[in-house]
C-alpha cells in the first residue's frame, strides 16, 4: 500500500504525518529517524482498522501536486 508523507523540517528537526491517515503523525531529529518513525506509525494506524475501513482506504483517489508561489 502506498501513502502520502509530508515532511517538514525546521529549527528542532522532522515532523512527518500522513494526510490520508487522520492523525497520524511522528517526529524525529534527523531524515532517516523521522522516515523510520513514519513508517512504524503507518503500519501501526493501519493495524487499527477493520476490513471496511481498509477497503475504503484502497480506494481512494489520491492526488499529489508541488506548487511554487511567490511571496510579496
Amino acid at each position: 500500500m502506498k501513502v502520502t508523507v509530508i515532511i517538514e523540517k525546521d529549527e528542532f528537526g522532522y515532523y512527518a504525518y500522513c494526510p490520508e491517515l487522520k492523525g497520524c503523525h511522528t517526529q524525529g531529529d534527523t531524515l532517516d529517524e523521522v522516515l523510520e518513525n513514519i513508517k512504524e506509525a503507518v503500519e501501526l494506524y493501519l493495524e487499527t482498522l477493520d476490513e471496511e475501513e481498509k477497503r475504503i482506504l484502497l480506494n481512494k483517489e489520491i492526488l499529489t501536486t508541488s506548487l511554487e508561489v511567490r511571496v510579496a
